[in-house]
């Protein structure tokens, strides 16, 4: 362990314009760091953030503070029986029949819509007229909220990003995220109440009548969940597919790989998760003293668990700091599952729960964009640059191509 000061800062400028040097930089001289200014101690290599995510002495208590002023608690919150049994009532709509025949028609047609506004142009930004409204829309609409809210909701999305990322404490942000809390509750419980009453064909109806052993989530739940969903499931996908398109414009031979065979999105999402996660930091609260990184981490204290790091951490991965769809050190086939050797979903028992949405969207919504933009290249003189800190990605991303007229032949959904 090593306080050294002239260590990388994670909140100064220079992390954040070039965090993968900093990540470096830590897991070679300090592997277990206590940052002051967070009260934290940092984590970077695969293994030891690995570890923090499967062994069950780190808990999740730290969400308390972290994420419960702006959802209120949530199933992440939760551990032992409760957990299990909030887990498995939300879960069924995220996986199998229900997400491909039910859902998947809904990815597809809000992808359609988005693309629609800018397939004749010859020019897109893919973040703002694309990936940024995309995952949003798509969970409005899975939930059976009205599509005139969706400036709404994209609203309330962008302040509790905000919140969450807020690590050096600004206040402002901080009570814009608690406003958020107070105006997302007012608005959705008289939803969950009246949908309660008169269900539908929608994922928040399931949400209220989901039953396991007498078990329902109450109001207070479901809200919680709804405002969970719209952040991490909003937040993923949007930096997500921003960064698998910046990531195969820079490396044409792999697009023109993709190009020509579409099921190679999955193996192209994962090496992006990978390579540059949408999330680069996780929390995590050891419930006793634990030995981590080669110092002890006391019990109680918060653990900042680099995403961004471990992921590139040589010890796990060849030639780390390459994007490759073809690297054979990643397993695609369970990149989506608890079972994945990437940590950008976390791991164990509170893996993301909405990672075979994000799958689903990211095939979808790459999957069409190639359909429009066959011949896509970065806007001369652009280069691609990630924003963030807590959650990191291009802020834009302007494209130019050859409009090509939109076929109605629907297509074979990618594995």
């Amino acid at each position: 362990m090593t306080t050294a000061r002239e260590l990388p800062d994670i909140l100064s400028a220079e992390f954040a314009a070039d965090p993968y040097a900093a990540y470096r930089v830590l897991r070679e001289r300090a592997p277990l760091l206590h940052h002051e200014a967070t009260r934290s101690w940092i984590v970077s290599r695969y293994e030891d953030v690995e570890r923090a995510f499967r062994n069950p002495v780190f808990t999740t208590d730290n969400y308390d503070w972290q994420i419960a002023p702006v959802h209120g608690r949530t199933i992440l919150q939760m551990s032992g029986r409760e957990h299990a049994v909030r887990r498995a009532l939300v879960a069924p709509a995220f996986r199998g029949s229900v997400l491909e025949e039910k859902f998947r028609p809904v990815i597809e047609r809000n992808a359609r819509e988005l693309i629609d506004g800018f397939r004749h142009d010859g020019h897109a930004d893919l973040v703002g007229q694309f990936a940024t409204h995309f995952p949003i829309n798509v969970i409005v609409d899975m939930l059976g909220l009205d599509k005139a809210d969706h400036a709404k909701f994209h609203r309330w999305y962008t302040a509790t990003i905000a919140f969450l990322g807020n690590l050096s404490g600004d206040e402002q942000v901080a009570e814009a995220g608690r406003r958020t809390r107070e105006e997302f509750a007012a608005h959705m419980i008289p939803i969950i109440q009246r949908r309660r009453e008169n269900p539908g064909d929608d994922l928040l109806s399931s949400l209220c009548e989901a039953e396991i052993d007498g078990t329902r989530m109450s109001d207070e739940d479901v809200k919680a969940f709804c405002s969970l969903l719209l952040a991490a499931g909003g937040e993923t996908t949007d930096k997500a597919i921003a960064a698998i398109f910046r990531n195969l414009l820079e490396h044409p031979d792999q697009l023109a790989a993709v190009r020509a065979d579409r099921s190679l999105i999955p193996r192209a999402f994962a090496e992006t998760l990978r390579y540059t996660p949408p999330v680069h930091m996780i929390m995590r609260q050891p419930a006793e003293d634990v030995e981590l990184g080669g110092g002890v981490v006391p019990a109680g204290a918060t653990v900042t668990c680099l995403i961004g790091a471990a992921n590139r951490d040589p010890a796990r991965y060849s030639h780390p700091d390459e994007f490759d769809i073809f690297r054979d050190d990643l397993n695609t086939s369970n990149a989506f599952s608890a079972a994945a050797n990437h940590l950008a979903f976390a791991l164990g028992r509170h893996f993301c729960v909405g990672a075979l949405l994000a799958k689903a969207e990211v095939e979808v919504g790459v999957d069409m964009l190639l359909d429009a933009m066959p011949d896509v290249r970065l806007a001369d003189g652009y280069r691609a640059a990630e924003h963030g800190v807590f959650t990191r990605g291009p802020a834009e991303l302007p494209v130019v191509f050859t409009p090509v007229a939109r076929t109605p032949v629907a297509r074979t959904p990618v594995a």
